[in-house]
């Protein structure tokens, strides 16, 4: 696509966008009766107006009903996890049986990794991708402790070659195979949350396996981000948050993915009484019958609230559906990078870290600035800009498909290049 330097491009490229119509689904972030320009829907998405009225509908029949609304709420307690299920299969490409929707991201990934992560002889190893997001970093330490095992030799990272701040999926897969009998876990983000890189889940993953090893992945910065086909892929297992590009509400549900050949009931993991045959669950007798599938792993009883603003917000993605969404994404962050090389051309010092390549990144772009780009970050904030800042040194500006506009990112592009002149 040939972009161009005008806000009647940009204003153009909005009256032509399928997906403009979404917009009008969410609350916009406002400061003195002024629209913000919103770009930070990576790290908590806005609130779809829908929301208030599913949580009210939970909270009505709560008051109405009392414990009775475990199943004659308009959406039943006891079973509100199966009203998600067909939507987050699509969301993630998986069958339903492979997703279920519990818990929190950190939770479920030590959950699952109890399951995966099964040290034994000499296939200890984690791959990992050097700089993950710390959680992630003090969930495989801590697994890898939990087995008695040294996190020194046991987790191994790899690291962009020199000069370079993105990894390389061939250096990727080179290290899976030399660590080969010696690995057991593959565990890598979707989208790394610094450097905005989307990896190569299905390359990683038959790797992975080609050395007996499973593949594990933290989707956070990915579902709701760009096109998921897990299933296919063959991934054994997956977790992830909704309240980044899901708009699901601060601290929201997690959802999982376990890949369906691992549907077994003698699977290890550990149990509770929501994943125990539901057919069975209020008898109240010992010994653990695992539901089918993902379901199996969960514990306790719905966060209904939570699962209420979850259930809110998917229902607006099954509406407009990933390919729309994603081939949006793509325009609207290409075009915010073509900008941003505008404001290059001007002798400006600014860079952009995640890849130029349209299949390795998501709706997220990572700008350094020097020498200023604190300051510069400030001016953004000042300006009605929300974006974020990552330590050392990154602005992460997240244009997304569902509610931002291509005038957005064109008046964006008008701030930072007037914060550069007068910080000049």
């Amino acid at each position: 696509m040939t972009f161009e330097n005008t806000l009647t491009f940009a204003q153009t490229q909005d009256l032509q966008d399928e997906c403009a119509v979404f917009r009008q689904e969410f609350y916009l972030t406002t400061e003195k009766g002024k629209t913000l320009i919103y770009f930070c829907g990576n790290s908590l998405g806005l609130q779809p107006v829908q929301t208030q009225r599913f949580i009210n509908e939970e909270l009505e029949d709560w008051k109405n009903y009392g414990v009775e609304g475990h199943f004659r709420s308009r959406r039943a307690w006891f079973s509100y996890h199966h009203l998600l299920k067909e939507k987050t299969a699509r969301l993630v490409g998986a069958k339903p049986i492979e997703v279920s929707v519990m818990n929190n991201l950190s939770a479920n990934l030590h959950f699952l990794m109890v399951s995966f992560y099964r040290p034994e002889g000499k296939r200890t190893k984690i791959l990992m991708e050097s700089g993950a997001f710390p959680s992630d970093q003090y969930i495989v330490e801590s697994q890898v402790r939990w087995h008695r095992l040294d996190p020194e030799k046991d987790i191994v990272e790899v690291v962009p070659r020199a000069g370079e701040t993105c990894l390389r999926t061939e250096d990727i897969l080179a290290k899976i195979e030399e660590l080969g009998e010696e690995l057991a876990l593959a565990f890598f983000s979707g989208v790394n949350y610094y450097t905005g890189q989307v990896f190569d889940i299905e390359a990683i993953t038959k790797a992975a396996h080609k050395t007996g090893a499973k593949a594990g992945f933290d989707l956070a910065h990915t579902a709701g981000n760009v096109p998921l086909a897990l299933h296919d892929w063959g991934v054994d297992f997956a977790a992830w948050c909704s309240y980044k590009y899901l708009n699901s509400s601060p601290g929201g549900v997690s959802g999982i993915f376990v890949h369906e050949r691992h549907a077994k009931t003698d699977q290890p993991r550990l149990a509770g009484w929501w994943g125990h045959n539901e057919q069975e669950r209020f008898l109240m007798k010992k010994g653990f019958k695992p539901m089918e599938g993902a379901d199996a792993w969960q514990l306790s009883n719905a966060p209904i609230l939570g699962m209420a603003a979850h259930l809110a917000s998917l229902e607006i993605f099954d509406r407009v559906g990933m390919a729309a969404l994603r081939k949006k994404s793509v325009k609207l962050t290409g075009f915010l990078e073509f900008l941003i090389k505008e404001i290059q051309s001007q002798g400006f010092d600014i860079q952009v870290i995640t890849p130029n390549d349209p299949a390795q990144r998501g709706a997220q772009l990572s700008i350094v600035v020097k020498p200023e780009g604190r300051k510069i970050f400030e001016s953004l904030t000042k300006n009605g800009v929300v974006a974020d800042w990552r330590e050392p040194d990154v602005i992460r500006v997240a244009p997304t498909p569902l509610y931002n506009t291509f005038e957005e990112v064109f008046r964006f592009y008008e701030i930072l290049l007037e914060s550069f002149e007068t910080l000049a």
